[in-house]
């Protein structure tokens, strides 16, 4: 069984919804990057997301954006965040870990490179975020090979048909899009939101995670009503960009929100 699946099967027994937090690996340096996960670690993360660096990420906001270009401009490469995991599993064999990133660094490493070194290191998923379902097959023959889960955005736009496929490829969970446009948005729509779970659950067999505009407890809460996990990305990479002289205020600003939102979600 899955690192991801085991989570996922624990928490719903203790009738809890699962906390996912996002931050981009190397974004004020990989000390920091590691720093971040044993406080997110502490303040109940059950998941973590590690963003992977690249210099056009076209699905993600400004905030987001410019944690990418931070990590690029200090030269943080895929081969870095994977040695960055290994570091953490030292540790941490407990919290699982997710890759999302673009699919250029991937290709430019290799696919069975790629999963080989993402396997030997403890990493638990995968999320590609511009890879097509269509296309994934090579990569996902590998992935699975290495017990890796491959997860895959859905958007309130997603077809029918598109559902059907990913219900073949996807595995761990699906990230549903919670809003149009990129991460960071705003106005989130709760009932929106679970008349869309209930068509994606119609398709899909796996849980379901719930990110974008999600940037405080009561949110998360509400979110998580319907939704298996919540995903929580821009207002702590804000945090990590506004303090970024300041590792101790930075290190409590994000565990301070990521144990509210814990707590929300195991109450």
């Amino acid at each position: 069984m899955s690192k991801l699946k085991n989570i996922f099967q624990t928490l719903k027994q203790n009738q809890q919804k699962a906390f996912i937090p996002f931050i981009t690996a190397g974004d004020g340096g990989l000390d920091n990057t590691y720093a971040l996960m044993q406080t997110l670690v502490d303040s109940g993360a059950d998941v973590i997301e590690l963003g992977v660096a690249f210099s056009d990420p076209m699905a993600d906001g400004v905030v987001i954006a410019r944690s990418h270009q931070r990590a690029v401009e200090a030269g943080v490469s895929l081969d870095n965040v994977l040695d960055l995991v290994r570091r953490f599993r030292q540790l941490n064999n407990t919290t699982a870990i997710v890759l999302m990133g673009y699919l250029n660094p991937i290709e430019i490493f290799g696919y069975q490179a790629f999963a080989d070194k993402a396997r030997e290191c403890g990493v638990d998923g995968v999320l590609v975020v511009d890879m097509p379902a269509e296309e994934a097959h090579d990569l996902k023959r590998r992935l699975d090979a290495v017990d890796i889960d491959f997860i895959f955005l859905v958007a309130p736009t997603t077809t029918d048909k598109r559902l059907k496929l990913l219900a073949t490829i996807a595995s761990g969970f699906v990230y549903f899009v919670a809003l149009k446009g990129v991460t960071g948005a705003q106005h989130l729509n709760i009932e929106s939101v679970n008349a869309n779970l209930m068509k994606v659950r119609k398709f899909i067999d796996l849980p379901v995670g719930v990110g974008f505009g999600i940037k405080d407890a009561t949110t998360a809460q509400k979110v998580s009503k319907s939704a298996d996990a919540v995903i929580v990305g821009s207002v702590l990479v804000a945090f990590i960009e506004k303090y970024s002289r300041d590792k101790t205020k930075m290190l409590a600003s994000v565990g301070t929100l990521a144990k509210q939102i814990s707590l929300a979600l195991k109450r």
